[in-house]
This record gives structure tokens, sequence and C-alpha cells, in this order.
């Protein structure tokens, strides 16, 4: 590597110097961003219903968390868990019992 001299040292510093005061005024005199509305508390909510031993109903509400993804999970109006979407239907999926075809009973 060549050594660099004290005057280019001071030229580079100030040249970086100028062109970081020069971003900085492009980016006040733009616009300020649009930021996205604040999520609703309530953010989805799923209901199940089931026929097939009487009617069964169960009603799960996704709510707003820290996380974008993440949901605080109520079913029925009593806390479950805090979950992505994917583990909410992975939760239903496993809660509802297997069913016998009416082939299977010959």
């Amino acid at each position: 590597m060549y050594r660099r001299t004290k005057k280019t040292s001071e030229s580079r510093k100030r040249q970086i110097e100028a062109m970081r005061r020069g971003k900085d005024r492009a980016r006040m005199e733009r616009e300020a961003p649009d930021y996205p509305q604040p999520l609703p508390e309530l953010r989805m909510r799923i209901t199940v219903e089931r026929f097939d031993f009487g009617r069964e109903a169960h009603t799960f509400e996704l709510l707003r968390s820290r996380r974008v993804d993440q949901f605080r999970v109520l079913v029925d109006g009593k806390p479950w868990t805090v979950a992505g979407l994917a583990r909410v239907l992975e939760g239903i999926r496993k809660a509802t019992p297997r069913v016998l075809s009416d082939r299977a009973c010959y």
C-alpha cells in the first residue's frame, strides 16, 4: 500500500464531510415518509363450528402483539398462546378429533 500524506487525508476528510452535509440537506428537504396506520387490537377472528357430535362452536381471537407476524390468541375469551397464524391453524387441526367414514363400518 502507498502511504497517504497528511494533505491527502485532510482533503479526503473534507470531501466526506461535504458529502455528508449534502446528504443531510437533501434528506431534510424531502417530505417525511408516510408511516402505516397502527394495527387494530383485534387483528383476526376465526370461528370453528363442528356438527359431528352435536353443535360445538369455538372462537379464536387473534390480537395484536409486539411483533407483526405474531398474535396473542384467545380461545372463547380465555388466553391460549402467542403464536403465528400457521401455529394457530396447526392447533385447530390437532384439536379436532378424526371421525370414521361410513365405509369404515363395513
